[in-house]
């Protein structure tokens, strides 16, 4: 029964059907979608694979989460659950095909968006890279969201190697809808709210001003096994302290994070002309929330029994802040039509550690911390022009051209002094416990700037056949120049098959926050006799550090990537519809966060670290180069039951491999492969996000009820340890929904996800830290906080 599921699954993708879609006039209508300037009635109709992902979709989820609703929508965008991970708990790393979370670009509306100014540093996927923040867009303000699965460097310029995401915001001119869900899970845990407000208005004929509110709190969840360690000093007779038989042994937080989040966006047009307009749209929303670190005992060095008797549980508190404003003019100019664009975006995340000591300052250190904040940010000058002529067979060329300005900039500020210094109290480790402070060392104020030039030509050649080339040049001020290209073309075999057929190159220049982060902090190794931890001072160096250059790492340069992709596509004349796409991207020049080497690896690495208050140093390098393969389906079909109603039915599968060609190290550090890459990297990299992914859903409509009914499917992954890699079998969940109609205008939802309160496998006896960490921290594709159900309200007016 398993394998015959999973043959079923292997006819669909994750494309976002179009009958679905239906109830937003995606199929009735002509839209303009990423990927191509030719208007589409269908997603089926692109020259390159396209998922168009409805308001509605999203909202059947029932998921609250921007990100991992989309996760749920399409199986090959990927949001793998992490806890005990410094910030990573906070913004999660986002994927598309199974490649690094930085090779997708994020648009707005059609126009690029900034990244979160996070850099994932723990062991999640993706460490080293940044990701757009998805959940900064609240789900209340979008419209649709569409993907394309391609790679399109040539068309929107660095990071789009996996493809691109754009998100369309609502803009409706009138009415409205106000929601509220409510839920919690199984385990009486992740108690949530979310109020969402969306409000049309018109103030002429010819314009709208759309406006979304969202205000989102959801509690912690904690799946943290019992404690089971000693955690008192002995008494002075030897005895153990009586207090071991009553402290509250669940003591660390493994779960979802205390999260609180208010967004507000705005999405406006206001016609001038009959042939031009101009458009703005943009929003702010700042986050908060709250995680744990690793337990310190009463017994532990890092406490100072003083001020915690009993041990804490130091808390990261991230504060992260969130804006962005786009303002343009699109007008026709003779035959051309003219889009010109300025917007600037920023994210900043401000470190709070919260219920900690730096033990080395003794009884009187603060118990709560300003760490400092990472800021990016991103101004971007767009000038696009495209028009039609005649061309062969009677047919019509789009000619498109462009320029754009990008000035990108990054900003380490440094924490409280009490965050990071060390003290000379008996000797123990300084900095704010859990996380330590950004140093004055580490501020960076820095920023860099790249222009491009595009060219495009777009061509329905016959009834049959259409094609497409694009050429993108873009200079950088750091690191240099690129040039990347696109052809593409689809050829209709019959009234219901087509063929599609693209190859590409593309690139991702090094991100900001790759070429400047830095920050040196302590982390704790066990000592091999007595088990305890101790102390070292690990350094992150980044291309303006004279360690750096001292070990001859070579400066980061541009990741280049070549893709081609080949796909069937079936219209059927009854509402059916399926898509067969195959892909392969070879990446070279990965950039990844190596390992750390320390003084004892090497005289050269303890000369480079003497003048230094670091042990060990880890870099940004271009260091490895991959093969990624993968096959994407789908199938939809509508079935009318006639007096009971209808249903929609979508099979969708994504499968993708990555491995590894080769890995190039600086020549410096010969001898020390193992540890700028070892074993556990190439699985986080190759073998950590599932290759089979995909789902079975059912809409079923009748009279004023409908019914979801959704079957998501995990294949299996492996997660690296230090002294072993895991293999987690496979997984189903389910998730079940039922609207009711009660009026004209409200809704009444209620459903479950997770219906059978599925739960990863558990890790292994010897690799779960004293039972504390049941399952595993990182990469859980659909995490572990078991069952939810929630109750929906909507009212739409």
């Amino acid at each position: 029964m398993y394998k015959s599921l999973v043959s079923l699954a292997v006819i669909a993708s994750i494309s976002a059907p179009a009958a679905m879609a239906e109830e937003e006039g995606l199929n009735l209508e002509r839209i303009q979608v990423i990927g191509s300037r030719i208007a589409l009635r269908t997603a089926t109709d692109s020259p390159t694979p396209v998922d168009i992902i409805t308001s509605e979709q999203l909202e059947a989820t029932g998921i609250t989460e921007t990100a991992k609703a989309l996760q749920f929508a399409a199986p090959s965008f990927s949001v793998p659950f992490s806890s005990i991970t410094d910030g990573s708990d906070a913004v999660r790393p986002a994927s598309l095909r199974g490649m690094s979370p930085d090779h997708t670009l994020v648009l707005v509306n059609g126009k690029r968006r900034h990244g979160s100014a996070l850099v994932h540093l723990s062991g999640t996927v993706g460490k080293g890279s940044s990701n757009v923040d998805l959940n900064a867009i609240p789900m209340t303000a979008i419209k649709r969201i569409e993907i394309l699965r391609d790679g399109a460097s040539a068309l929107y310029g660095s990071d789009a190697i996996a493809g691109v995401i754009n998100v369309v915001l609502k803009d409706s001119n009138e009415g409205g809808s106000i929601s509220t869900q409510i839920g919690q899970t199984y385990e009486g845990d992740g108690e949530q709210v979310r109020v969402g407000v969306n409000q049309g208005f018109s103030f002429s004929d010819d314009g709208f001003v759309n406006v979304s509110l969202e205000a989102h709190q959801k509690n912690a969840t904690n799946r943290a096994g019992l404690d089971s360690r000693q955690q008192y000093p002995e008494l002075a007779d030897g005895s153990l302290d009586p207090r071991e038989d009553t402290i509250n042994r669940k003591n660390h937080h493994v779960g979802d994070s205390d999260y609180d989040n208010y967004g507000l966006f705005v999405n406006a047009e206001q016609a001038i002309t009959d042939t031009s307009k101009v458009y703005a749209f943009g929003g702010i929303s700042k986050r908060t929330s709250t995680s744990g670190a690793f337990y310190r005992r009463a017994l532990d060095l890092r406490n100072i029994i003083e001020v915690y008797p009993d041990g804490y549980l130091p808390q990261i508190s991230p504060e992260i802040l969130d804006y962005s404003f786009v303002m343009g003019y699109d007008a026709e100019l003779g035959d051309w039509n003219i889009d010109a664009s300025a917007g600037y975006g920023s994210n900043s995340f401000e470190y709070n550690v919260e219920n900690t000591i730096n033990a080395s300052l003794g009884p009187t250190s603060p118990t709560d911390f300003y760490a400092g904040t990472l800021s990016n940010s991103e101004l971007n000058l767009n000038l696009d022009a495209s028009t039609y002529y005649d061309f062969y067979n009677d047919s019509e060329i789009v000619v498109a051209t462009g320029v754009t300005f990008r000035e990108s900039g990054y900003e380490i500020e440094a924490g409280q002094v009490e965050s990071y210094i060390k003290g000379d109290y008996e000797g123990k480790a300084g900095g704010s416990q859990g996380f330590g402070g950004f140093t004055k060392e580490s501020e960076v104020d820095e920023d860099r700037t790249n222009t491009g030039i595009y060219f495009e030509l777009e061509n329905q050649l016959t009834n049959e056949f259409y094609w497409a080339a694009a050429v993108r040049y873009e200079d950088y001020s750091d690191f240099g120049s690129n040039t990347s290209w696109k052809l593409s073309g689809r050829y209709d075999i019959t009234d219901n098959v087509a063929l599609r057929l693209t190859t590409d190159t593309g690139f991702r220049a090094p991100s900001v926050q790759q070429l400047y982060f830095t920050n040196v902090s302590t982390f704790f190794d066990p000592d091999p006799v007595t088990g305890e931890f101790v102390p070292r001072e690990s350094g992150t160096f980044n291309q303006l550090s004279p360690i750096k250059d001292a070990l001859d790492i070579p400066d980061l340069k541009a990741e280049i990537s070549h893709s081609v992709s080949a796909g069937l596509v079936y219209n059927g004349d009854n509402g059916f519809t399926a898509t067969l796409d195959a892909y392969q991207i070879n990446v070279d020049d990965r950039i990844i966060l190596s390992g750390s080497v320390d003084q004892e690896s090497s005289p050269v690495i303890a000369e480079a670290l003497a003048g230094s208050n670091a042990d060990s140093a880890r870099f940004f390098i271009n260091a490895v180069d991959t093969e990624t393969q993968g096959v994407d389906l789908v199938m939809t079909q509508e079935f009318d039951l006639g007096q009971f109603g209808d249903v929609s039915a979508n099979l969708a599968y994504s499968y993708k491999k990555t491995k590894i060609e080769s890995i190039n190290l600086p020549s410096i550090l010969d001898g020390l492969e193992d540890d700028l890459f070892d074993r556990i990297e190439v699985i986080r990299m190759t073998e950590a996000t599932p290759k089979n992914t995909g789902n079975i859903g059912f809409t079923h409509h009748y009279d004023d009820f409908t019914t979801n009914l959704r079957f998501s499917y995990f294949g299996d992954y492996t997660v690296g340890y230090s002294s072993s890699e895991v293999e987690y079998d496979a997984k189903w969940t389910t998730d079940l929904s039922t609207r009711y109609q009660a009026t004209d205008s409200l809704a009444v939802t209620l459903g479950v996800q997770n219906l059978f309160d599925t739960y990863p496998e558990k890790r292994p006896e010897d690799n779960n830290f004293n039972g504390i960490f049941v399952y595993p921290l990182t990469n859980t594709p659909f995490g572990f906080n078991g069952g939810y159900y929630y109750l929906d309200l909507r009212y739409t007016y």
